[in-house]
């Protein structure tokens, strides 16, 4: 009976440690089908991309990824444009944040440093942020300026 007991007691523990350890693996979304590509000074750069279009997609991010491919990305797409803040908390890897206007512009690009809990939102007005791996946006030429296409933003800037 005590056995009983103690297994009663700590059954819920034991799903607390359970969902905690579920909690710390890296969100994998599938690849949208479509590329997202930068027009830049060079030329254009494709990128595969997993989308984060819905508050717990966008909240949890690229937390507890440690790798990514060169041309892999993930596209935060926000419901309206806005003065975005992120932070690096639970996100092991350096990352490049693209801040993306309206008309599919990059506004501004800042620097992700792991584990960090600073906020990273410069003054601009957003409607998407993409985020590639550290050093992929000077590698590849993207700069403030260029021009971003993928459906879900080229819909936005009023292009099909």
């Amino acid at each position: 009976m005590r056995l009983f007991l103690l297994i009663l007691l700590l059954f819920p523990l034991g799903l607390t440690l359970s969902s905690n350890a579920r909690a710390e693996q890296p969100m994998l979304l599938q690849v949208h089908p479509a590329p997202l590509v930068a027009e830049t000074a060079s030329g254009e750069k494709s990128f595969s991309i997993e989308v984060a279009d819905d508050n717990s997609e966008r909240q949890r991010g690229l937390m507890f990824r440690e790798t990514m491919n060169d041309d892999r990305g993930m596209l935060f797409v926000f419901p309206v444009s806005r003065q975005h803040g992120f932070w690096m908390q639970n996100t092991p890897m350096p990352l490049d944040l693209l801040f993306i206007g309206e008309d599919g512009k990059v506004k501004a690009i800042e620097q992700g440093v792991p584990f960090s809990t600073d906020s990273i939102s410069p003054p601009v007005q957003a409607r998407f942020v993409l985020e590639l791996k550290a050093g992929t946006a000077e590698k590849t030429g993207i700069a403030v300026g260029d021009r971003l296409h993928h459906p879900l933003i080229d819909a936005v800037a009023g292009e099909s």
